[in-house]
């Protein structure tokens, strides 16, 4: 089993390809059973505590799902293009806060702005496994259906945005799925 797994690592450097570009078995299929709790004290415009998610939230509405960390600086430098996507009001943004300290995701969002209109506590990282995360950040499309359709390793640039990431949510909106 180790010389066929090291095979297929070598073969697919010497492709001159990444981890990145290894598609995620859980496209296709719903979004994994979990249920996190709200990022307390981050609050809405009208003062409202945004809530945490759960599995039954995917359902209804195309969902962008950012896993991020106030650590990670390739998140930081990602974020611009995370709050450029909530001008699509056609599409909810939900975040999963990975492995943080609440005092610093909220300086980080309080800092950098809001662009979520959920987001879930991941303190141990669990829900991040069921979701097949590697590492932050990752961002997902979700479908209506609660299917996911879409996943991005690593940190959106304008590059990816553009080349990879809008035509899938494109695709995906314009599927009505």
């Amino acid at each position: 089993v180790f010389l066929v797994l090291a095979g297929i690592f070598l073969k697919q450097l010497e492709s001159g390809g990444s981890a990145r570009d290894i598609p995620s078995a859980l496209i296709g299929k719903p979004v994994p059973e979990f249920a996190l709790a709200p990022l307390d004290g981050l609050l809405d415009n009208g003062g409202a505590q945004v809530p945490g998610i759960d599995t039954a939230s995917f359902k209804g509405k195309v969902t962008v799902v950012n896993v991020w960390a106030s650590w990670c600086a390739p998140c930081r430098l990602e974020h611009p293009l995370i709050l450029a996507l909530r001008e699509n009001r056609d599409v909810r943004i939900v975040g999963i806060n990975y492995k943080d300290q609440t005092a610093n995701a909220l300086r980080f969002l309080g800092q950098l702005g809001n662009p979520f209109d959920a987001v879930g506590v991941d303190p141990r990282g669990s829900a991040a496994i069921d979701w097949g995360v590697y590492g932050v950040p990752e961002t997902f499309i979700v479908d209506r259906n609660g299917l996911i359709a879409y996943k991005h390793v690593g940190p959106l640039t304008p590059e990816n945005l553009g080349a990879k990431f809008l035509p899938e949510l494109k695709k995906v909106l314009g599927n009505g799925q």
